[in-house]
């Protein structure tokens, strides 16, 4: 028996929740009547460093912490193309060059020695805490589902999308929320087996059943349709340059151009676990990093007014580097968040120091801003929901960074 959530199963999609019988799809189609705001989470799997992504590069302690795989000072022998000096004490990652026009135009905000306040230094559980919203306990639904209004006669069914292969955990929920694999997959599925399956969800004796598979087949519909649309992305090829967060970032700028009703959407990045040589690896994934993101703004240009983006890892590295290179698992990282409504071009959260005395168990960078603070208004002041007790249960907010304009 179904008690709170079911998952459908078809080609490329998965519909987690259960809906209501929509009438959706003649909202959807005349998508000027609503501006929807989108909130788009990205998931840096493996623990990104963020003491090298923006580096604090005028500490001499920094830089005796790491002397091999450090951040070497803007300016200088680097050119034009080295470390981008923000404010003369923090630099970021050459590799990000394409996030220097967001933060010259005040698009960009980043939050330093930011992170969970659970000591975890277990990817398992470190991300499905903060993917839960409820550090240290276990919490079956995720944080971006319980962020979303409660689904009405009005709401598309795909509210909620995750881009890629499975549901991940910050998506379940009471609320409907679909994963979506490729567009193009989407186009090519087997129309007479789907038949056959939303016929049989549809003669289920089971009301909400039988309404999740409606909603899940319509959006297949709907998907299908935005696929077989020309696209008019960048003409350069940075999507394609941006990797699978690329691939899977144009999808979304396709759902949000076609006026589809997504207001919460979530992708991840792998590939930031460096234990040994990170000068090399740190300076791939950062160049797909930021690639899929610049591309992914340029694209929806205008509408990144209704958008924003923000970047979260399950905890950062240590402050000193091991012996092959790279950095063990640490504490404290950092979030970006993006967009037109950002107070962008300033670093937010209090800097805790890099002097041993500093540093949390000695090691790693101190957690002195709660990455649900973050979240929190994001959540109230993007979305407009104000119930933050049941989005963040347990937490007490405090007096807010100001991260957003208005």
């Amino acid at each position: 028996m179904l008690t709170r959530r079911c998952f459908l199963r078809g080609p490329a999609v998965v519909m987690a929740g259960y809906g209501s019988a929509p009438l959706w799809l003649a909202r959807a189609a005349s998508a000027a009547e609503t501006k929807r705001k989108t909130l788009v989470v990205i998931f840096q799997r493996g623990a990104a460093d963020g003491l090298n992504i923006v580096a604090p590069f005028s500490e001499p302690r920094y830089k005796e912490l790491r002397p091999m795989i450090g951040i070497q000072a803007p300016g200088g022998m680097n050119g034009p193309n080295g470390p981008i000096d923000l404010d003369g004490h923090f630099a970021l990652h050459a590799s990000l060059q394409p996030f220097k026009d967001l933060w010259q135009k005040q698009q960009l905000a980043i939050v330093h020695a930011v992170g969970s306040p659970d000591p975890s230094r277990s990817h398992f559980d470190a991300q499905d805490y903060m993917e839960s919203g409820v550090p240290g306990k276990v919490c079956a639904d995720g944080w971006l589902n319980r962020a979303l209004p409660a689904a009405g006669p009005e709401t598309s069914p795909l509210q909620a999308v995750a881009l890629g292969p499975q549901m991940p955990h910050t998506l379940r929920g009471p609320r409907p929320a679909i994963s979506v694999s490729a567009l193009q997959s989407l186009q090519g599925g087997n129309d007479e087996t789907a038949g056959v399956l939303e016929s049989m969800y549809a003669a289920s004796a089971d009301q909400r059943l039988a309404a999740t598979g409606k909603d899940a087949f319509a959006a297949r519909r709907m998907i299908q349709s935005i696929g077989r649309q020309p696209f008019d992305g960048p003409r350069n090829n940075a999507f394609l340059q941006g990797g699978e967060l690329g691939r899977n970032l144009q999808q979304l700028a396709r759902l949000i151009k076609a006026d589809a009703g997504v207001e919460a959407a979530f992708a991840e990045i792998g590939g930031w676990d460096h234990h040994g040589n990170e000068v090399g690896q740190l300076f791939g994934v950062l160049r797909q990093f930021g690639m899929a993101i610049d591309a992914f703004c340029k694209d929806l240009g205008d509408r990144m007014e209704d958008v924003v983006l923000v970047t979260m890892s399950e905890f950062g590295r240590t402050a000193q580097e091991n012996g092959n290179g790279g950095t063990d698992h640490g504490h404290g990282g950092v979030m970006m968040v993006m967009g037109g409504p950002v107070r962008g071009g300033k670093i937010y959260g209090r800097w805790p120091g890099l002097e041993p005395e500093q540093l949390y168990e000695g090691r790693d960078l101190a957690v002195t801003t709660d990455f649900r603070e973050v979240l929190s208004e994001l959540v109230s002041r993007h979305l407009g929901q104000k119930d933050l007790s049941q989005v963040f249960p347990g937490y007490r907010r405090g007096e807010g960074l100001g991260l957003l304009k208005g």
